[in-house]
């Protein structure tokens, strides 16, 4: 739905209560007589209905709208709404390239001019060339809401396969362009969800992983199970390809297939279905004809990711005997454990990255949740740091084993990106392109401080502000977190979160327990039995700002997106006392249904089970929507909801059943609202002008309600 059909829905008493500052009436959510039982435990649902797939349902599309003429309106009321967008808009235009790569002789990479809702993809002769347009997704749509989502080049650069994501769907179908004409081929692959292409060194065709086509009604909530792989060949009909792997004992486990550098082999990565992404390997040698994938890595005791082979030796990354990672060598012709060969130990820092390039290897390792580039000989000599300028974080160093340059992106919360050129032989790295951004970084400071959580756990946080800022306790301030599936937060730059302390605002980022900052051990301390420690660790960063008088609870907004919706969610339950505001984005927010819908069965490693005893008691205790419903009325802090009605990685309903019963649990003044965007999903390719428009609306909410004096 477009803001102008939005903004018409808000009119009459709805706008001028609003105005009025009078409360909200929000619409009434009907309730059903639901209850289910839970190892003996009766559970109460009495919202169960706005489950159902909003496509599907009038009933729920009539709520959505409801709820949505409630919030359009009391946002459109908040008299800096407007100057915020503008301003965002401002600083949001400016050109955003991504790092260079190489292929067949050629240089890619994308690029947005400023505004336009999807990065364009370039092709490059030499690097002070003249750029060629490749795939442009603004031409896709007219909304800008068909993006790009993978793509997959044959060696020599000549094909191009592609991925097509329409209205923010996991769901992706493939199509192939031909380099040097132009044209797009017939060729189209459907019903890839979490998977790419791989080619083989013939351009004859390519391996690429898909799901069943879905039963009628089931594309955007049933759960995706028995992944297979598969090769296309070119012009011949996917119905043709050919069944390379699959595991029908194991519906719920996922495989992808990847060529490697030199052609030779095909390596299978097999996962358990779950998010620890614990992986089996196996390996086809393409030089063999009808040769059948052999096991190297035949369990689920370590998570393992495949860099470069030389010849028969593979190198991968593993946290085998390792929770921080390591870099191992294995002899296919010798493969069993005893024999394979330890390039590069386990550090005190978290390993996050490894690539062979330009016959180096470079390691990427977290200290402290900041970055630190090392390059290695192949055998496992330390040849050189890559110097990186303080608490920032660095990305980049793709290539190939041949490759004699890489680029990488180093940014940070008040730093916008610059892209370096790699020289590998001379280890020099030189500026290829600086960001030109209305922002001026020597405004703000950055500093990294540590404190302890309820049980003592010392967790590092990230705050930065304007330089001079009084400690005096008045400064609005947005605490930001997730701590889940060994995700790192690391520092880099945001245009709203610059925009937002422009506005004068704190930003503090909390490195929780259960993303990645430390390697699998912090992860698993956040997880299952165990989650509460990042709710804990959460509440001691608040506890922690109000405490140092950054801030006071009236002046603290909290906010998360996905995992960290629940977290937000979670928290402001639990301690609704500490927050002015909160920003739950596309939150998991029932903890006992989320595994029964799309992409949340593979959630069970981090979260656990509500069909296990021991997993459903704890899940049962901090689900955010089971907890509001067993409080009862209470007075809680003004809340913005965000999500999307076309999201099929955290459905919707989460969201509206957690709206829905906060909306009728809340007995202070604050307001509970949900914004729902149309022709969206989870996060991922959403157009450049719904970003803006959000960011606007969540940042005006915060004005409103943490009382901000924007500065003049």
């Amino acid at each position: 739905m477009k803001r102008t059909a939005l903004a018409a829905l808000a009119v009459g008493g709805l706008l001028a209560a609003a105005l009025a500052g009078e409360p909200l009436k929000y619409p009434r959510t009907r309730k059903v007589e639901q209850t289910d039982v839970y190892h003996g435990v009766k559970v109460a649902d009495p919202y169960r209905w706005l489950e159902e797939d909003v496509r599907k349902s009038p009933a729920v599309r009539e709520w959505v709208a409801e709820e949505n003429k409630v919030t359009f309106a009391y946002l459109e009321s908040i008299p800096q709404r407007e100057a915020i967008k503008k301003r965002l808009t401002e600083v949001w235009n400016y050109p955003k390239y991504s790092a260079p790569f190489k292929v067949g002789g050629k240089y890619f990479f994308s690029k947005n001019d400023g505004l336009q809702n999807q990065s364009v993809l370039y092709e490059l002769d030499r690097l002070d060339g003249t750029p060629k347009v490749l795939l442009d997704p603004n031409t896709w749509s007219k909304d800008g809401t068909v993006a790009l989502a993978g793509l997959a080049f044959t060696d020599d650069a000549r094909l191009l396969a592609y991925g097509v994501a329409e209205a923010g769907s996991d769901w992706t179908y493939w199509k192939v362009k031909n380099v040097q004409d132009g044209k797009v081929l017939d060729d189209e692959i459907r019903w890839v969800k979490f998977g790419g292409a791989s080619w083989t060194h013939d351009d004859k065709g390519f391996y690429y992983s898909r799901f069943p086509e879905p039963k009628p009604g089931e594309k955007y909530q049933g759960l995706p199970l028995n992944q297979k792989l598969y090769y296309h060949r070119l012009g011949t009909p996917q119905n043709d390809d050919k069944l390379v792997y699959e595991m029908p004992d194991h519906p719920r486990w996922t495989v992808s297939g990847d060529v490697t550098d030199d052609g030779r082999y095909l390596i299978l990565s097999v996962g358990d279905g779950t998010t620890s992404r614990k992986t089996r390997i196996l390996y086809v040698d393409l030089q063999k004809p009808d040769a059948k994938p052999v096991a190297l890595i035949d369990n689920f005791d370590s998570k393992n990711a495949f860099l470069d082979n030389v010849g028969p030796v593979f190198y991968f990354r593993t946290d085998l005997k390792a929770p921080r990672g390591r870099v191992v060598a294995i002899d296919i012709r010798k493969p069993a454990k005893e024999n394979w060969k330890e390039i590069i130990p386990e550090a005190k820092e978290s390993l996050r990255g490894a690539g062979l390039v330009g016959n180096q290897i470079i390691t990427e390792y977290l200290k402290d949740a900041r970055s630190q580039v090392k390059v290695y000989s192949l055998e496992g000599k330390h040849v050189r740091d890559v110097e990186l300028p303080g608490i920032c974080s660095a990305t980049g160093f793709g290539g190939k084993r041949t490759d004699e340059e890489t680029f990488y992106t180093v940014s940070s919360f008040a730093t916008p990106p610059s892209i370096y050129r790699l020289d590998l032989k001379t280890g020099k790295s030189t500026l290829f392109r600086r960001s030109e951004v209305k922002f001026n970084p020597d405004d703000y400071e950055v500093k990294q401080v540590f404190y302890k959580s309820k049980d003592g756990t010392r967790v590092p946080m990230f705050i930065t502000h304007k330089k001079g800022l009084k400690l005096d306790g008045s400064n609005p301030t947005l605490l930001y977190g997730y701590g889940g599936f060994n995700i790192p937060l690391p520092p880099v730059f945001s245009i709203s979160r610059a925009v937002w302390m422009e506005m004068g605002g704190v930003m503090a980022v909390a490195n929780l327990r259960g993303g990645g900052e430390y390697g699998e051990e912090w992860h698993r301390a956040g997880t299952k039995l165990k989650k509460q420690n990042v709710f804990d660790d959460f509440i001691a960063a608040a506890e922690y700002l109000i405490a140092e008088k950054y801030t006071r609870p009236e002046k603290l907004a909290i906010q998360g997106g996905s995992n960290g919706g629940l977290l937000v969610g979670a928290c402001m339950v639990q301690r609704p006392d500490l927050y002015g505001a909160c920003l739950p984005a596309v939150g998991v927010m029932d903890m006992l249904r989320f595994h029964q819908f799309t992409a949340g069965r593979f959630w069970v490693d981090d979260y656990g089970s509500a069909d296990n005893p021991e997993e459903f008691k704890a899940l049962y205790a901090y689900s955010p929507y089971h907890a509001l419903l067993r409080n009862g009325p209470k007075k809680y802090p003004a809340t913005l909801i965000t999500t999307a009605d076309t999201d099929d990685r955290v459905v919707p309903g989460h969201s509206f059943k957690f709206a829905a019963a906060l909306q009728a649990m809340q007995t202070g003044p604050a307001p509970v609202l949900i914004r729902i965007e149309t022709r969206a999903g989870h996060g991922a390719g959403k157009p450049t002008a719904k970003q803006i428009e959000e960011v606007a609306d969540q940042w005006a909410f915060l004005v409103k309600n943490l009382e901000m004096k924007l500065p003049r």
